[in-house]
């Protein structure tokens, strides 16, 4: 049976990401020109979503949580280079935790 302990990293790797990409999304509704990060913040929260999830299924051991963690490393990869292309501190912070989540997930 797989579960937490054969994925712990890649659930870590997650729910880091989660949080991460949650404190994206709130930084920046607080920035000058907040439709300027309407991208940004769409896909932090669509990131954080499907972070918890995979996290979610392969704490389950289900069968499917290698699906759901190429969907998770395509999503973190958008999210990452929209990311990147802001220079505030969170948004820098954001990219490096999709890129590494992603990384974790591709690794599944």
């Amino acid at each position: 049976m797989t579960g937490y302990h054969t994925y712990k990293n890649c659930i870590d790797a997650c729910l880091h990401c989660a949080a991460i990409c949650n404190h994206c999304a709130s930084s920046c509704t607080q920035e000058e020109d907040v439709k300027m990060m309407a991208r940004c913040i769409q896909l932090d929260m669509e990131c954080a979503a499907i972070c918890y999830a995979a996290a979610q299924l392969m704490s389950l051991g289900s069968e499917k949580a290698k699906d759901i963690c190429r969907i998770c490393a395509d999503l973190c990869e958008a999210c990452s280079a929209e990311c990147s292309k802001h220079q505030t501190e969170h948004c820098q912070e954001c990219a490096r935790a999709c890129k590494e989540c992603a990384e974790a997930c591709r690794a599944m």
